[in-house]
């Protein structure tokens, strides 16, 4: 149902500054593509879905203001009446974001290690509306991207024919424009295809309506107190947006839990020993990777090395796909645990370098051969 509702991306659609553009492919090889879905379509469904569950209730407008993590005890507030709750659990699962109260709580925990950054750019959200004709103004089967070496504008499609588009920008940036002349003067030298696509009087109201919101990356470890708490999805590990990982992490983390229910028969300390023993690794890594796709995404792109690796890493693939497979593909398109993608990266890059040499000792060399030649 989620891929029925979803809109296929088979690319990077990519705007020049001049306004022309160009097509980079996700997949040349099987033609695998990525999908568009709205936030608010998939959480529905997951409701719906937990309707089926008679062992499932649900609370809502209920805020966490005390735990005791050893003890599997909890105290919420609610929202609308102030009255306080306690709660008394066999496992209290901590799935409540990037800035987690339950984490919070964990912090307390001897041996708990935790880090976090906050990177130097912002993001704010943007908007394209459907065409006079109620269509999409632009090719829907795309990411689209305006890089611009140290920020960029993305456009995603939605279901109603409307684009989100996200600026990704430096905060001090976002600071210099602090007028509506500033405005379109930064947008006709850097995105003028993109204004009457939004259109001028929009862009200034959803612009100035709201500010740039900060983009946060979270690391900690050990997972788990006792047998009693957990971490999982952001609560666990947010990670910036540029790969469009953290809800499949997120999603993973939960089929790994289903795994090791299964391999240890219920035993919550041998579970969550062996989650908090094991996870980390792979959600590290994915969260360099999303560091990492953001200076792709808004740089690498426009470089003619980045294009000429590409060529090499998709032709590679249709000639050997079982021994080369490229570290985007790896990350969007297979099972392959992150860490073991990086691995692959890494060994390729040591493979494709010693071949860059090779050739050009051998192109050295055949010149130098030619030159004694003709003397």
């Amino acid at each position: 149902m989620v891929q029925e509702h979803g809109i296929p991306m088979v690319g990077r659609y990519i705007h020049r500054l001049d306004g022309s553009t160009y097509i980079i492919p996700y997949d040349s090889r099987t033609n695998q593509c990525i999908y568009s879905v709205g936030r608010n379509f998939l959480n529905s469904l997951l409701l719906k879905e937990s309707e089926k569950y008679k062992n499932v209730e649900k609370h809502f407008n209920h805020k966490l203001i005390n735990t005791n993590l050893q003890k599997g005890l909890l105290t919420f507030q609610k929202t609308q009446t102030n009255e306080t709750v306690d709660v008394n659990a066999d496992l209290i699962i901590g799935s409540d974001g990037a800035y987690s109260a339950v984490r919070k709580a964990m912090m307390k925990e001897p041996l708990f290690d935790y880090s976090q950054k906050y990177i130097e750019h912002g993001y704010m959200e943007l908007c394209i509306p459907p065409g006079d004709d109620g269509e999409f103004q632009m090719p829907s089967q795309y990411l689209h991207i305006w890089p611009r070496g140290n920020f960029m504008l993305i456009a995603l499609p939605n279901q109603d024919r409307t684009w989100t588009v996200t600026l990704f920008m430096p905060f001090a940036k976002f600071n210099e424009i602090d007028s509506d002349e500033k405005l379109l003067n930064f947008f006709g030298k850097y995105f003028s295809d993109a204004i009457p696509l939004i259109g001028k009087k929009k862009l200034m109201e959803d612009f100035f309506s709201g500010s740039a919101l900060p983009l946060v990356s979270v690391k900690c470890r050990p997972y788990h107190v006792k047998d009693k708490a957990l971490l999982i999805g952001d609560a666990a590990h947010a990670v910036v947006p540029f790969y469009g990982q953290g809800m499949n992490c997120g999603f993973e983390d939960c089929t790994i839990l289903d795994e090791l229910f299964q391999k240890h028969n219920d035993n919550l300390k041998n579970i969550l020993d062996e989650f908090s023993a094991t996870r980390w690794v792979d959600v590290f890594a994915i969260s360099d990777l999303a560091m990492y796709n953001y200076v792709e995404m808004r740089d690498l792109v426009t470089r003619p090395s980045y294009l000429f690796r590409k060529t090499i890493d998709d032709f590679l693939f249709w000639l050997i796909p079982n021994l080369w497979v490229p570290l985007y593909n790896s990350v969007s398109f297979t099972n392959m645990p992150y860490s073991q993608c990086v691995k692959n990266r890494q060994f390729q890059d040591k493979i494709f370098k010693m071949v860059i040499a090779i050739v050009g000792l051998l192109t050295f060399g055949g010149i130098l051969l030619a030159y004694e030649v003709r003397i």
